[in-house]
Protein backbone atom coordinates (compact mmCIF):
# COMPACT_ATOMS: atom_id res chain seq x y z
CA UNK A 1 0.00 0.00 0.00
CA UNK A 2 1.07 3.45 -0.75
CA UNK A 3 -0.33 6.55 0.13
CA UNK A 4 -1.44 9.07 -2.51
CA UNK A 5 -3.70 12.12 -3.12
CA UNK A 6 -6.52 12.60 -5.33
CA UNK A 7 -7.13 15.76 -6.79
CA UNK A 8 -10.53 17.34 -7.36
CA UNK A 9 -11.51 20.32 -9.73
CA UNK A 10 -14.75 21.90 -10.52
CA UNK A 11 -15.07 23.13 -14.12
CA UNK A 12 -17.96 24.68 -16.16
CA UNK A 13 -19.50 21.67 -18.29
CA UNK A 14 -18.17 22.81 -21.70
CA UNK A 15 -16.11 21.40 -24.03
CA UNK A 16 -12.30 22.08 -23.83
CA UNK A 17 -12.68 21.85 -19.71
CA UNK A 18 -10.80 18.99 -19.46
CA UNK A 19 -8.72 19.37 -22.10
CA UNK A 20 -7.43 22.98 -20.40
CA UNK A 21 -6.87 20.42 -17.39
CA UNK A 22 -4.13 17.77 -19.38
CA UNK A 23 -2.49 20.40 -20.97
CA UNK A 24 -1.64 22.41 -17.76
CA UNK A 25 -0.20 19.11 -16.27
CA UNK A 26 1.22 18.18 -19.52
CA UNK A 27 2.82 21.80 -20.23
CA UNK A 28 4.40 20.94 -16.33
CA UNK A 29 5.44 17.25 -17.05
CA UNK A 30 2.91 16.39 -14.56
CA UNK A 31 1.64 12.75 -15.53
CA UNK A 32 -1.63 11.70 -14.93
CA UNK A 33 -2.25 8.02 -13.68
CA UNK A 34 -6.20 8.26 -13.53
CA UNK A 35 -8.38 10.37 -14.34
CA UNK A 36 -12.68 10.33 -13.54
CA UNK A 37 -15.16 13.17 -14.83
CA UNK A 38 -17.94 13.78 -14.31
CA UNK A 39 -20.83 16.52 -15.35
CA UNK A 40 -24.50 17.49 -14.08
CA UNK A 41 -26.22 20.68 -15.38
CA UNK A 42 -23.86 23.56 -15.64
CA UNK A 43 -20.83 22.46 -13.78
CA UNK A 44 -18.10 19.07 -13.46
CA UNK A 45 -16.07 17.94 -11.54
CA UNK A 46 -12.70 15.87 -12.19
CA UNK A 47 -10.75 13.27 -10.14
CA UNK A 48 -7.02 13.15 -10.98
CA UNK A 49 -4.52 10.61 -9.52
CA UNK A 50 -0.97 11.91 -10.59
CA UNK A 51 2.69 10.85 -10.07
CA UNK A 52 3.42 13.93 -8.46
CA UNK A 53 0.33 15.60 -6.46
CA UNK A 54 2.70 18.51 -5.04
CA UNK A 55 3.76 19.67 -8.47
CA UNK A 56 0.46 19.22 -10.06
CA UNK A 57 -1.59 21.20 -7.38
CA UNK A 58 1.15 23.92 -7.69
CA UNK A 59 0.43 23.85 -11.64
CA UNK A 60 -3.42 23.73 -11.03
CA UNK A 61 -3.28 27.02 -8.98
CA UNK A 62 -1.32 28.55 -11.03
CA UNK A 63 -3.65 28.33 -13.74
CA UNK A 64 -6.33 29.15 -11.64
CA UNK A 65 -8.02 25.90 -11.10
CA UNK A 66 -9.87 25.30 -7.78
CA UNK A 67 -8.20 22.31 -6.49
CA UNK A 68 -9.06 19.78 -3.11
CA UNK A 69 -6.47 17.33 -2.39
CA UNK A 70 -7.49 14.66 -0.24
CA UNK A 71 -5.37 11.81 0.75
CA UNK A 72 -6.09 8.25 -0.68
CA UNK A 73 -4.57 4.95 -0.59
CA UNK A 74 -2.62 3.01 -3.96
CA UNK A 75 -2.71 -1.01 -4.01
CA UNK A 76 -1.47 -3.13 -6.56
CA UNK A 77 -3.17 -6.00 -7.33
CA UNK A 78 -3.39 -9.34 -9.77
CA UNK A 79 -4.77 -8.53 -13.24
CA UNK A 80 -7.06 -11.41 -13.06
CA UNK A 81 -10.57 -11.92 -12.27
CA UNK A 82 -11.82 -11.96 -8.41
CA UNK A 83 -8.32 -10.05 -7.50
CA UNK A 84 -10.40 -6.81 -6.79
CA UNK A 85 -13.55 -8.09 -5.27
CA UNK A 86 -10.94 -9.96 -2.52
CA UNK A 87 -9.22 -7.09 -2.08
CA UNK A 88 -12.31 -4.99 -1.25
CA UNK A 89 -13.73 -7.61 0.48
CA UNK A 90 -11.03 -7.59 3.19
CA UNK A 91 -11.09 -3.75 3.35
CA UNK A 92 -14.77 -4.02 4.44
CA UNK A 93 -14.15 -6.96 6.53
CA UNK A 94 -12.20 -4.12 8.17
CA UNK A 95 -14.87 -1.57 8.39
CA UNK A 96 -13.45 0.45 5.82
CA UNK A 97 -16.17 2.88 4.01
CA UNK A 98 -14.71 4.08 0.49
CA UNK A 99 -15.62 7.63 -0.78
CA UNK A 100 -14.10 7.21 -3.90
CA UNK A 101 -12.48 4.31 -6.03
CA UNK A 102 -10.27 4.50 -9.46
CA UNK A 103 -9.50 0.95 -10.64
CA UNK A 104 -7.62 0.43 -14.15
CA UNK A 105 -6.03 -2.44 -15.65
CA UNK A 106 -4.32 -3.08 -19.28
CA UNK A 107 -5.37 -6.04 -21.09
CA UNK A 108 -2.39 -8.42 -20.97
CA UNK A 109 -0.74 -7.11 -18.40
CA UNK A 110 -0.04 -8.78 -15.03
CA UNK A 111 -0.99 -5.62 -12.52
CA UNK A 112 -3.35 -3.86 -12.07
CA UNK A 113 -4.22 -0.66 -9.64
CA UNK A 114 -6.97 0.25 -7.03
CA UNK A 115 -6.62 3.90 -5.71
CA UNK A 116 -9.13 4.63 -3.09
CA UNK A 117 -10.11 7.45 -0.44
CA UNK A 118 -11.27 6.84 2.70
CA UNK A 119 -14.48 8.14 4.87
CA UNK A 120 -12.89 9.60 7.74
CA UNK A 121 -14.59 7.85 11.27
CA UNK A 122 -16.14 11.45 11.76
CA UNK A 123 -18.21 11.17 8.65
CA UNK A 124 -18.78 7.34 9.27
CA UNK A 125 -20.49 8.15 11.92
CA UNK A 126 -22.38 10.54 10.56
CA UNK A 127 -23.80 8.61 8.02
CA UNK A 128 -24.72 5.97 10.04
CA UNK A 129 -26.81 8.09 12.59
CA UNK A 130 -28.32 9.61 9.83
CA UNK A 131 -29.19 6.54 7.79
CA UNK A 132 -32.65 5.25 7.85
CA UNK A 133 -33.25 1.44 9.99
CA UNK A 134 -33.05 -1.42 7.22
Amino acid sequence: MAKTKVLTITVQNQPGAVAAIAKALGNAKVNILALLGTAKGAAGTVHLVVEDAKRAKKVLDEAKFVCQETGAEHHELANKPGALARHLEKLAAKGVNLSSIHATAVKGKKRAVVVYTVETQAKAGEAQATAPPA
